[in-house]
């Protein structure tokens, strides 16, 4: 129930975008962040960060696209979204306590302590996906035609972003069978 909340708005933008054009959709975007900020401080009477920082870009670019009658800004704002997150896991992988990494991935590892240079690997790979995800948003957005960038935002970022997350998880699990494996007595 929370992805289908978390991904209602990109849904929406697609089929606005399909039922009329990218300005419309621009706008439906905009009330569709503001309708998801609502829908979480009504359920958990808080407000998560990314939604909040997705909301404010979606914002501020969707109300440039609109003013301007310019879709580059909007096209821009998965880019400059993608960054801030790439920089918040590089900022936590050499100054916080834990990195982001290990506060998202934590259940994957069950019970098991693993090394801080492991969720620090693990980290620095959640940097560089971002870093290229955003990189490749401005890509398609600049060499390809607007539908095609429209698909691959909502579909092509977002079956990305999902597989790498799984596959991470996967990986970790099985780090951390290892080390329980390797940490039973032996017979």
């Amino acid at each position: 129930m929370q992805a289908l909340l978390e991904f209602s708005p990109l849904l929406a933008f697609m089929a606005a975008y399909y039922l009329r054009d990218l300005y419309f959709a621009t706008g439906v975007l905009m009330v569709a962040m503001l309708a998801l900020l609502a829908v979480d401080y009504l359920l958990t009477r808080r407000i998560p960060r990314m939604h909040l920082l997705s909301t404010i870009l979606v914002l501020v670019f969707g109300a440039a696209t609109l003013i301007l009658r310019n879709a580059q800004f909007i096209q821009w704002k998965p880019t400059i979204f993608m960054w801030i997150v790439a920089v918040a896991f590089l900022l936590s992988g050499l100054a916080g306590r834990e990195p982001l990494a290990q506060r998202f991935l934590r259940s994957a590892a069950g019970e098991q302590e693993l090394p801080r240079a492991l969720w620090l690997r693990l980290n620095t790979l959640w940097v560089v996906f971002y870093a290229l995800a955003g990189l490749a948003n401005i890509l398609v957005a600049r060499t390809l035609s607007e539908r095609t960038w429209v698909n691959f935002k909502v579909i092509g970022l977002t079956a990305a972003t999902l597989v790498f997350v799984v596959l991470q998880a996967l990986w970790l699990a099985r780090r951390a069978e290892a080390a329980v494996a390797s940490a039973a007595p032996k017979p």
